[in-house]
């Protein structure tokens, strides 16, 4: 019995569920400047409030890369990601989707480098 209830409570924390984050690395374009780019953040957050998905970006003060901005993009777990993720990639057929709309000024804006995904607890 002790043995079954040790094994328990070592799996237990195992099954907790903690945030999603999906973080970008990206760079603004020559042409596109930071609260231009800020613009589309802000209207991507609006979109995201029906996924439960809010993206906040990281502006390097003190590294050793200073063109490299992060994209933090947060939502409550990996399925709420994925249902924004699902939703986010089936629009981008129709050219007339808030969702490719945003894409498009994206693309004009920045150019990605790198994506992660993160279980933060």
């Amino acid at each position: 019995m002790k043995k079954l209830l040790l094994s328990a409570l070592l799996l237990l924390p195992l099954s907790a569920f903690g945030d999603h984050m999906d973080v970008i690395e990206f760079e603004l374009r020559d042409d596109c400047s930071f609260s231009t780019y800020m613009g589309i953040v802000n209207d991507f957050n609006k979109w995201g409030e029906d996924y439960g998905y809010h993206a906040q970006i990281a502006m390097p003060l003190q590294n050793e890369n200073l063109t490299s901005h992060f994209w933090l993009g947060t939502s409550a777990n990996a399925a709420a990601f994925g249902k924004a993720w699902d939703a986010w990639r089936d629009a981008q057929s129709d050219a007339d989707s808030v969702e490719a709309k945003l894409n498009v000024r994206f693309d004009a804006c920045s150019k990605n480098l790198s994506r992660h995904g993160y279980d933060i607890y």
